[in-house]
C-alpha cells in the first residue's frame, strides 16, 4: 500500500498559511503564490493582490515582482480587471489583450508585455474591505470555463482565509491606537499637574493653560505635554500601566 501522502488541497494548504505565524504583508505575498500554483500552475504563473481598505487600493500580495509590478500599473491608471472585479464582485476575463477593447489606457501597457490573458476574480470580505485575486497568463484563452470555476472555488476559501488576516491586523490597529491614546493621555496628565504645581490652580485651570499655549504655538496638545514633561524630566514620558 502506497504509503505518500497526498498533495495539500487548497483548503488545507491555506489552514496552514493562516496558522503560520506570517506578518500581513508576507501572508498575502504567499497566498498569491498558492493562488497562481493552485489555478495556473507553472514556472509563468502569476497572481496579484488587490485590497481597498478605508477608501485606499494598494497591492498587497505578488507571486513575483512582475505580478506586482502588473497591478501596480492598474491601480496607477485606476482601471483595469481587478478593479472591476472588485467594484462589481463579477469575475473579468480578457482571453486576448492584444484585441481588448475595455480599459484602454491598462491594457495599452498590458499589449507591450508578454502577458495576454487575465482573469480577475473577487474576494468576498467584510464591509471593512474589498479585494479581487489578479490571474496573469502569457498564452491566449488560458482561462476556460472548468479553470474560471476553479479560480472562484479558490477565491472563495481565500476570502475566509483573507477576512480572518484582516481581522488580526485591525485588532493589533485598535490596540496600538488604544496604546497612543494612553499614552497620550499620561502626558496631559502629568504635564497638567507641572502646571498646578507651577501656577497653584485647579486642574481644569491648569488644562484650560495647555490648551490656550497649543493653539498661540499651533502645536497639538499631546506634543506640547509631551515636550513640557521631557523638559523637566529630560526623558520622553511612559505609560507605566498596561491593559
Amino acid at each position: 500500500m502506497d504509503s505518500t501522502p497526498a498533495n495539500p488541497s487548497a483548503a488545507e494548504s491555506l489552514h496552514s498559511l493562516l496558522a503560520s505565524n506570517h506578518e500581513i504583508s508576507e501572508f498575502l505575498n504567499e497566498l498569491a503564490k498558492l493562488a497562481a500554483s493552485q489555478v495556473i500552475g507553472g514556472e509563468n504563473a502569476l497572481c496579484g493582490i488587490l485590497l481597498s481598505r478605508n477608501k485606499r487600493t494598494t497591492v498587497v500580495g505578488h507571486s513575483s515582482q512582475y505580478a506586482k509590478q502588473l497591478d501596480e500599473i492598474q491601480a496607477g491608471f485606476d482601471e483595469g480587471p481587478c478593479l472591476e472585479a472588485q467594484a462589481t464582485q463579477m469575475v473579468l476575463q480578457v482571453s486576448d489583450a492584444r484585441h481588448e477593447t475595455r480599459w484602454p489606457d491598462y491594457m495599452a501597457t498590458v499589449r507591450d508585455s508578454e502577458i495576454r490573458s487575465v482573469l480577475a476574480v473577487p474576494l468576498t470580505l467584510d464591509d471593512k474591505a474589498t479585494g479581487a485575486l489578479n490571474f496573469y497568463a502569457i498564452n491566449t484563452g488560458t482561462f476556460d470555463e472548468e479553470s474560471i470555476a476553479h479560480a472562484q472555488r479558490f477565491a472563495s476559501l481565500a476570502s475566509l482565509a483573507v477576512t480572518v488576516a484582516l481581522r488580526i491586523v485591525i485588532s493589533e490597529e485598535v490596540a496600538q491606537d488604544r496604546q497612543k491614546a494612553m499614552e497620550s493621555r499620561t502626558a496631559i496628565d502629568i504635564a497638567v499637574g507641572v502646571i498646578m504645581a507651577q501656577k497653584a490652580c485647579s486642574q481644569e485651570e491648569a488644562f484650560d493653560i495647555l490648551t490656550e499655549v497649543s493653539s498661540h504655538q499651533n502645536i497639538k496638545v499631546r506634543d506640547l505635554a509631551r515636550n513640557l514633561v521631557a523638559s523637566i524630566g529630560k526623558t520622553q514620558p511612559t505609560t507605566v500601566f498596561e491593559e
